[in-house]
């Protein structure tokens, strides 16, 4: 009787941490993992922890569960066989890791996933992996706006220098 009422609040705590997975994440990818060895999993984890994202493994029925009233639950149907969830805050890190390791590791099947209400294929999860990530973004906006700055600069030191060359040039004359 006490492993059931320990089992029992297991699962309900699974369901809630996967509960909070679809509620935060920004992407949340499904894969199968079928032969992908432990070291290899460590490694898809490692990489996903880099980039501010992680890989869970539960049981399908508890996934299904805790999809239950989600604005993704269209993508319960991708839950069958050994299933994982790879997911980031950011809506592009995870795919792009997901994309790169399937590249490098024919193990790992990516089956599609979601961004929100938005389901993906695993042609979708591809395209978004093409995506510039959010640090990449904010990167292109910041030296877009440092750009003017920079280049303003340069305009007004570029007189001042052809001034001073000419001065040298007369100066050189007069000597």
């Amino acid at each position: 009787m006490w492993s059931k009422i320990v089992d029992r609040a297991q699962k309900e705590a699974v369901v809630a941490e996967l509960d909070q997975i679809f509620t935060v994440s920004g992407v949340v990818i499904v894969a199968h993992y079928t032969g992908i060895t432990v070291s290899e999993m460590s490694d898809l984890r490692l990489r996903m922890r880099k980039v501010g994202g992680a890989v869970r493994v539960a049981k399908n029925k508890l996934v299904k569960i805790a999809l239950e009233g989600k604005e993704c639950q269209s993508m319960a149907s991708l839950f069958s066989g050994q299933t994982a969830l790879i997911y980031s805050e950011d809506q592009v890190s995870a795919a792009k890791v997901a994309v790169e390791f399937a590249k490098d590791n024919q193990k790992l099947t990516i089956l599609g996933g979601s961004m929100g209400a938005t389901s993906l294929d695993a042609s979708a999860v591809v395209e978004v992996s093409k995506m510039p990530s959010k640090d990449e973004l904010v990167g292109t906006i910041v030296s877009m706006l440092t750009a003017p700055a920079s280049n303003l600069a340069g305009a007004l030191s570029g007189p001042s220098a052809d001034i001073a060359g000419v001065f040298s040039t007369i100066e050189e004359k007069a000597a």
